[in-house]
């Protein structure tokens, strides 16, 4: 035996070295590690990733996310290794294959959306953000569905109903559903999704994967279809805190077209993945919003699990409150700002279309009523997403002192006491759980009468980070949120990073199995 082992020793060095990991737990980091060793190219991961599309997309669980794929994405690839080859590579992301919410404007695929109203619609150049990603190497794999001009549930006309990978029966959430089941399906290293009141963190939370809402101007929404410009984000999704740092370092600067990222200015980094520090939890001071605990037992015993969690690796937990007034007021306050600029901002966004498709919201609610059977693609009428704009419209405009109100006086109000819960209480960050309720049915009817914390990022401007937390009885994913002030987002990278690492909540979903051959090799 002793012989034996020694002469594999002699033999099978490189072999003994070696070792296999799981596409769907591979970051980008130790997928450039494996480019580097040369036992994996961006043509190989481009394949297993469109090979799980395949599988599981209209196939297997049928997940119905990706609405359209980009057919050269792998012609890209091959000239991305080529490049890598010659001259190096031009950032992490060089060949790494990302999705898009499919209201990012795209000069190669349509953008849509969602919606009928829209299909076929190819823009001149991409957004922003879509622009720097392919300057740093990554490639756009598909566009993906959402919930339809990225508001109500995550079903659209065009791209029909997406479901949650984890099981089949729920919601993968909106606006963001299609990233938030495509990134934990595993048909991409990570994808973009937007965030109005809430939709990046969702889909993340009911996904069971890492995304960031960040600070209201941290990145450029030029390019994005607009929902309100008051409180639009853009956002990273992904299935780990290392990537969506990555991918955040890659988009942020001021853009001269978004004069909202001018507020950037002084505030935004190039590397975030200097804050993924394993031990910041040590020391922190964490508050708990008990507002959003207290309506679900699944929701609160993984809070507090997670509370204990953060005390044992040295954090100190905080009890805190947010004024009664504020909660009751917020989505009042949301509703006032989100419909007026809907209706203006969509009319903006529609005269960069072709002449053939509709201009203003008005144009859009005649053209709806024209669509009620099935099309010969497969699309269907949205009578809910619909119906909503007949409410938009009717919600007055810009002008309006309701309007103008709420946006000079009850918003900054509203940031300063957020801002004063912080500071006075010397907190790192404020957690409470992403939802306070399980995931819903794609089925239900009616609404929850749990609070809704999410929409207090948006109405301050405040960044939140989303991490797995863990999984209700029923095996479906339960997120916490990590709120912090405005361009906190290394702290709250290291905060949730730190979290991830000591708690390792996030599981593949059960209907999207690996396949064989996927794994990544490591040298």
């Amino acid at each position: 035996m002793a012989l034996t082992t020694a002469l594999l020793f002699l033999i099978a060095p490189s072999a003994r070295a070696q070792r296999a990991l799981d596409l769907d737990a591979a970051t980008i980091t130790e997928l450039n590690a494996a480019f580097d060793a040369g036992t994996l190219t961006s043509e190989q991961l481009v394949k297993r990733y469109l090979a799980r599309i395949a599988a599981y997309d209209r196939q297997g669980p049928a997940i119905h996310a990706v609405i359209a794929l980009n057919p050269k994405a792998l012609e890209t690839a091959r000239a991305l290794d080529a490049e890598r080859r010659a001259k190096g590579k031009r950032s992490p992301l060089h060949g790494i294959p990302i999705v898009l919410k499919d209201n990012y404007d795209t000069h190669d695929l349509p953008t849509t959306g969602g919606s009928v109203l829209l299909e076929g619609y190819v823009p001149a150049r991409d957004a922003a953000l879509v622009q720097k990603l392919r300057d740093a190497g990554a490639i756009v794999l598909a566009k993906v569905n959402l919930s339809e001009f990225a508001s109500g549930s995550a079903y659209s006309s065009l791209g029909g109903q997406t479901l949650n990978p984890h099981h089949l029966a729920f919601s993968p959430g909106g606006s963001s559903g299609g990233t938030g089941a495509a990134v934990a399906a595993a048909f991409a290293q990570f994808g973009l999704g937007t965030d109005t009141g809430g939709s990046i963190r969702g889909p993340a939370t009911v996904n069971g994967i890492v995304a960031l809402k960040p600070t209201h101007g941290l990145l450029s929404r030029t390019g994005i279809i607009p929902l309100a410009l008051s409180f639009d984000t853009g956002g990273p999704m992904a299935r780990s805190v290392t990537d969506v740092a990555i991918a955040l370092g890659a988009m942020t600067g001021v853009d001269a077209a978004d004069t909202a990222t001018r507020r950037s200015e002084g505030h935004a980094e190039r590397d975030y993945t200097k804050y993924l520090l394993p031990n910041a939890l040590k020391g922190a001071r964490i508050g708990i919003a008990r507002d959003f605990t207290g309506f679900n037992t699944d929701v609160d015993w993984i809070m507090e699990s997670s509370l204990d969690a953060m005390r044992k690796a040295g954090a100190t937990i905080v009890e805190v409150r947010f004024p009664k007034w504020m909660l009751e007021a917020k989505d009042a306050w949301y509703t006032a700002v989100r419909f007026p600029e809907f209706t203006s901002q969509i009319a903006d966004y529609l005269q960069n279309t072709p002449a053939s498709y509709p201009k203003t919201l008005a144009e859009m609610i005649e053209r709806s009523h024209g669509f009620t059977s099935l099309g010969v693609n497969g699309t269907a009428p949205n009578s809910s997403r619909w119906a909503r704009f007949g409410s938009e419209l009717a919600g007055g405009s810009t002008d309006d002192y309701r309007y103008r109100s709420v946006r000079e006086h009850a918003l900054p109000m509203m940031r300063d006491v957020v801002n004063g819960m912080l500071a006075t209480n010397q907190l790192d960050a404020i957690v409470y759980p992403t939802q306070s309720t399980k995931p819903d049915r794609i089925d239900a009817t009616g609404s929850s009468a749990a609070p809704d914390a999410q929409k207090i990022a948006n109405l301050t401007g405040l960044p939140d980070l989303i991490v797995p937390a863990g999984f209700s009885d029923d095996r479906l994913p339960i997120g916490i949120s990590f709120l912090g002030t405005a361009w906190s987002e290394p702290r709250l990278i290291a905060l949730g990073y730190s979290f991830e690492q000591i708690t390792r909540a996030r599981r593949r979903p059960i209907t999207t199995p690996a396949l064989p051959g996927e794994a990544v090799v490591l040298k």
